[in-house]
């Protein structure tokens, strides 16, 4: 990894203390989007990484809603590949497929287009965060019920200390930066 881009990225994230409620330590990453040079440090350095690990064997990118839309779509791009998009429940036209998961007061949905791939395609689902590990799980599941392969999760920020990577199971999981 080119430290020099890790260092620019990581300075762009900031904490917010007991925001959105007390005791949680918010890792807001708006400066990033805010900064041309540092957003497009953590794409390259994304890209970097899954040309390193994976060659050309990724089909396509699957972005979470709704953070996961900011670097799903550029991250594609700098791949020369598709992006698909995995919606909250009701956001997407057409026949879905659903996948619930717990939060921390009650369950979500997550969908996705039952066209949007073929089984045996290859996937990369990414979001700017991996905090609990539950949605990005439902995003694997959901992925799973199209026949599709998850080859990796990524995402810019890991909080360690909530473990969501084990949740993953054996899903190979990439973060540019940990925060415990």
């Amino acid at each position: 990894m080119a430290e020099s881009e890790l260092q620019l990225v990581a300075q762009r994230i900031r904490s917010f203390p007991d925001f959105p409620i007390p005791g949680v330590l918010f890792r807001d990453i708006s400066p990033l989007l805010k900064d041309p040079a540092s957003f497009r440090a953590s794409i390259r350095l994304l890209a970097s990484h899954l040309k390193s690990t994976h060659g050309g064997k990724i089909d396509y990118i699957a972005g979470l809603d709704s953070r996961g839309f900011l670097f799903g779509p550029s991250l594609a791009q700098e791949l020369g590949l598709g992006c698909v998009l995995i919606r909250k429940r009701g956001k997407l036209p057409g026949p879905t497929v659903s996948a619930s998961y717990a939060l921390e007061y009650g369950k979500a949905e997550l969908e996705i287009q039952k066209d949007a791939l073929e089984p045996g395609q290859k996937v990369v689902v990414v979001d700017d965060l991996l905090a609990t590990g539950g949605t990005m799980c439902a995003a694997c599941e959901l992925l799973g019920q199209l026949q599709a392969e998850v080859v990796e999760c990524v995402s810019l920020v890991e909080l360690t200390s909530l473990k969501g990577r084990e949740k993953l199971g054996s899903v190979p999981f990439f973060s540019l930066l940990q925060y415990e």
